[in-house]
């Protein structure tokens, strides 16, 4: 029996209290007593216990009121009702008014050691899932979507506002920018959070199977169906269902689409029998869908039914400002997950990651970081540690040549990052300020000794001349 389990006793019988108390403690228990509605309840609320043993019978009170307030005030603490005067009657209404477990005494030890380590191993597996969503919290939060670039927040800002509603989302972005996780973090957030997120990748399957994926089948409707199959549209039943890749849909598929997406209804391959289901539908693409609807690749019905709510991802070449953040959280991630101790980047080491155009996007550096992590010789990660595709992008100019100092030498990509920003921002200081992470008055100066406030005279000048 675990160690340092806490249980409070309650009966009105000092004797019985007292030897059960002695064998409980015995067992390696922390043991409390109360012989009172009233004691208890003064105990319940000084501290916290994982099991309550109660007496039916608790002089002129009853047990049935105390397992009341416990189911009420402390949900997570089990109660084990005990009595001399058991019926199955009463048994019943005990479990159903919340009980764990109901004992008839003469009480048997072992069947009162079963009960109480039965209780505990619930208790242990309630609070590893309590664990499990907070990791998951974690790892598909909001919060582990890294920007500080305007475009980012704007995202952030529409995840927010649209994560709990039933309406359609539609995730756009090139390949590697994050659409998954987004996807993931609006479920996370919604209120069936505790319900399936069921994620199919619909370019990875032939037509034939992604039907049957996504619907299910029944036994006989083709060729090695032996088996009734449940689809993910039924498996996602109250929760969200994730269709990635959704601009490969075929033609056919695209029509048996537009109806499940309008009435949430549909019949597995091969199958009479409709279904309903309540199902939150995210989506995304690579593709540009408007294009592929002129070109009569999509159906122009369903790209109008599934871009009610478009959220847009920038590549990470449109926010390079975000790569030092980035390349930190990566960094930290991969010390926790391999044991290494590592200090940082070199100046130079970051300087080529923002020099770099990124093709693969935020999943690309990812796995440049965690290639460094597990190669990188010192303590900080130099240009000798990223793969030469990366380093190879660090144009000549930004290189630091023999004897100039650091600083100066960095001055060139803060300069390009300042005015990429500023120009982003329409050269709104504040807004470029706050997407930057600094001040204005860091930012007037920093512009000042770039000579970006000359530019930003003329660009004034220009516009009202």
């Amino acid at each position: 029996m675990p160690k340092k389990a806490s249980l409070l006793l309650v009966d009105d019988d000092r004797q019985v209290l007292a030897s059960m108390a002695d064998w409980l403690r015995e067992q390696g228990l922390e043991v409390e007593t109360a012989s009172t509605m009233e004691q208890a309840l003064a105990q319940l609320r000084r501290k916290r216990f994982n099991i309550v043993l109660i007496d039916i019978r608790l002089g002129d009170r009853d047990g049935f009121e105390l397992l009341a307030e416990c189911r009420r005030q402390w949900p997570e603490t089990a109660v084990i009702m005990i009595t001399g005067y058991g019926t199955v009657d009463v048994a019943i209404e005990a479990i159903r008014a919340g009980a764990f477990d109901f004992l008839t005494k003469p009480l048997i030890d072992q069947e009162l050691q079963m009960a109480i380590e039965r209780a505990l191993q619930q208790q242990k597996v309630l609070e590893e899932n309590e664990q499990l969503k907070a990791q998951l919290d974690l790892r598909f939060g909001l919060e582990n979507i890294i920007g500080r670039d305007h475009r980012m927040q704007r995202v952030y800002e529409m995840t927010e506002a649209v994560a709990d509603t039933k309406s359609t989302v539609l995730i756009t972005g090139e390949s590697g920018t994050g659409k998954s996780m987004v996807a993931r973090a609006i479920h996370r957030r919604s209120s069936r959070r505790d319900k399936p997120f069921v994620e199919v990748a619909c370019g990875a399957l032939p037509e034939t199977l992604l039907e049957s994926e996504l619907f299910g089948h029944v036994a006989g409707a083709f060729t090695g169906a032996n088996s009734d199959k449940t689809g993910k549209f039924m498996q996602a039943d109250g929760g969200t269902i994730f269709l990635d890749e959704i601009g490969t849909a075929s033609p056919a598929m695209q029509v048996k689409l537009l109806r499940v997406l309008q009435d949430f209804e549909f019949e597995p391959v091969g199958g009479t029998k409709t279904y309903s289901v309540d199902v939150r539908v995210i989506l995304a693409t690579n593709e540009d869908l408007a294009k592929a609807v002129a070109e009569g690749r999509f159906r122009r019905d369903l790209y109008y039914r599934i871009n009610v709510i478009n959220i847009d991802l920038p590549p990470l070449r449109q926010r390079i400002s975000d790569i030092p953040l980035l390349a930190e959280h990566f960094l930290n991630q991969f010390c926790r997950e391999t044991g290494r101790q590592l200090q940082g980047f070199t100046p130079e080491a970051m300087r080529a990651l923002q020099a770099y155009n990124w093709p693969g996007n935020v999943r690309e550096l990812q796995n440049v970081i965690e290639r460094a992590v597990l190669l990188g010789k010192g303590p900080w990660l130099d240009l000798s540690d990223l793969p030469p595709n990366v380093t190879a992008a660090v144009p000549f100019e930004m290189e630091i040549p023999q004897g100039k100092p650091l600083k100066q030498a960095l001055r060139l990509p803060e300069r390009q990052i300042i005015l990429e920003v500023l120009e982003a921002n329409k050269w709104n200081r504040q807004a470029t300020a706050k997407a930057l992470g600094i001040n204005r008055t860091t930012l007037y100066k920093k512009m000042k000794r770039f000579g970006l406030l000359d530019a930003t005279r003329g660009r004034l000048s220009a516009v009202h001349g």
